[in-house]
């Protein structure tokens, strides 16, 4: 049993003396893990960094078996960003927001093209923190748990959106919401936007952190909490301000 695809590394964890347990997200066969032997290795470690891209083979005897990755780098999306603390953060979010998420060995084609977006914008783009909140929105969607914030669910009204319902993650609007704005969940206005343009303020950016990560732990994860470095990530971003 062998296939070729393209991939990004997820997460590399120790695997015996030498060898390493990869877990990549790949294009046509979703999130799937592999040992590659020598994985301890100096080159190697390098090699598989989350959120590296990399061209991977894999082999087994037999398709459930867990099977070898042979890969090459394609980019060193993390050696780019060690000078930046903040934007390898929340790469390595992302890395184990997906992990954590996403069934093993199910492709989710939308979902790796999505990923390589928000990676290019990690590295490079001015509004990244727009993207990375936009990710998870989209993430929840592609899962079966994405929120309706196109209209009230009270009202109908399209105008005026300022809650999100925590239990149906719809749109609340401001005047619908007043008797319940305790217990809603704020709704960021860059999130009605309908593309990133500019660095939301830190506020906002925390507010739609805590909407994706309410409905993330709550229905992605069922009541368990966030992978660690998301925590962390956030932790970073509470320090920038």
């Amino acid at each position: 049993m062998e296939w070729s695809d393209s991939g990004i590394v997820l997460s590399a964890r120790r695997h015996g003396e030498t060898s390493s347990l990869v877990m990549l997200l790949t294009k046509q066969h979703g999130r799937h893990a592999g040992l590659v032997r020598g994985g301890q290795g100096r080159r190697a470690r390098g090699l598989y960094q989350a959120g590296n891209r990399v061209s991977a083979v894999w082999r087994a005897r037999l398709e459930e078996h867990l099977g070898n990755y042979v890969c090459e780098l394609v980019h060193a999306a993390a050696a780019g960003l060690l000078d930046d603390a903040l934007r390898l953060a929340a790469l390595s979010s992302a890395c184990s927001v997906v992990e954590a998420a996403l069934p093993e060995r199910h492709p989710y084609t939308n979902i790796y093209g999505e990923f390589l977006s928000l990676a290019e914008d990690i590295e490079n783009g001015a509004a990244w923190t727009e993207s990375y909140a936009r990710f998870e929105l989209m993430l929840l969607a592609e899962l079966g748990f994405g929120l309706d914030l196109s209209a009230c669910a009270v009202s109908g009204e399209t105008t005026d959106l300022i809650y999100v319902s925590p239990r149906s993650g719809r749109a609340v609007s401001a005047e619908a919401g007043t008797q319940w704005r305790k217990k809603l969940l704020p709704l960021p206005a860059f999130l009605l936007r309908p593309e990133p343009a500019e660095p939301p303020p830190a506020e906002e950016l925390r507010a739609a952190l805590n909407l994706t990560g309410w409905f993330l732990s709550g229905h992605v994860f069922a009541g368990a909490k966030l992978p660690p470095a998301r925590e962390r990530f956030l932790e970073r971003l509470a320090l920038r301000g």
